[in-house]
């Protein structure tokens, strides 16, 4: 068996275990499978042959995305770990909890802003890739232009609800991240393989993207509620405020898994298969 097919076999075996454990409800083990994933799609990348400019800069795209999953199992470990409780009067224990939600969305805004450069290198890797004829990206552009009306819908309607300014200083590296992969979307018709890999990669990614600036604006707008509750509102330490946006549908974290990471295998085994294409044609 080459290394780089037996790489290829790992990453789907780590992903699929990676998904099962989301389904068990065990978050841990699924971010370590699904770093192990990321981690052997990478070693697939960097074994294959290829044109050398779309190699490095899918596997600069990996390696970015490795790390975000390495950040989320950090932080994962970081709060199981952690015990305590509060035992202040209900003003201090209100600040601290703000605080320590603040700090959660600032962990998350950076994944964001590592997933935004992630798919920036993928989406460089897909410029990079010949052109193959107009005719070809007629369909991938029309799916492309499809979800960014249905993403743009949702961020309409997020932007009449809250202060513009002070939701697009959180949320941007999720947005520029939605943006670009529905970019390289539209163009990878293209430059897609025979067997349109890296046009379905590419939207499984912009789904979870998507997701992505969902998660991260339901959990900063919840922090604007309570840091900043309406008049008339009364809210107290321990109840739950539902803010989950109603314009993007959500999801499990077992179809999270699978989205994020079928999304990066696909445009990566996508690219590797539409260069070596371009280079035997």
């Amino acid at each position: 068996m080459r290394l780089p097919f037996g790489l290829l076999l790992a990453s789907v075996a780590a992903g699929l275990l990676s998904v099962a454990a989301a389904l068990l409800a065990m978050p841990a083990a699924s971010l370590q499978f699904g770093l192990v994933t990321l981690l052997a799609l990478l070693g697939h990348v960097l074994a294959s042959r290829g044109v050398r400019r779309v190699r490095w800069a899918v596997a600069a795209g990996l390696a970015l995305l490795a790390v975000v999953a390495a950040m989320r199992l950090s932080w994962y470990q970081e709060q199981v770990d952690e015990t305590g409780w509060l035992t202040f009067g209900q003003g201090a224990a209100k600040a601290a909890l703000l605080a320590r939600w603040r700090e959660m969305i600032d962990r998350e805004r950076l994944a964001a802003l590592g997933l935004a450069l992630g798919v920036l290198c993928l989406a460089a890797g897909v410029v990079a890739l010949p052109s193959r004829g107009r005719r070809r990206g007629v369909a991938t552009t029309v799916v492309a232009l499809l979800l960014l009306a249905w993403f743009g819908l949702g961020l309409a309607r997020e932007f009449g609800r809250y202060p513009l300014p002070n939701l697009l200083g959180t949320v941007w590296p999720a947005l520029l991240a939605a943006l670009v992969t529905m970019g390289a979307l539209a163009l990878s018709g293209r430059r897609a393989d025979r067997r349109r890999l890296l046009p379905v990669g590419l939207v499984l990614l912009s789904l979870g993207a998507a997701n992505a600036y969902s998660d991260l604006a339901a959990a900063w707008s919840g922090w604007w509620v309570m840091a900043r509750p309406a008049e008339g509102a009364f809210l107290s330490v321990g109840v739950a405020v539902s803010t989950s946006s109603e314009s993007f549908p959500q999801v499990s974290p077992a179809l999270e898994a699978a989205i994020a990471l079928a999304g990066a295998g696909l445009v990566a085994v996508g690219a590797l298969h539409s260069s070596g294409e371009a280079d035997a044609a």
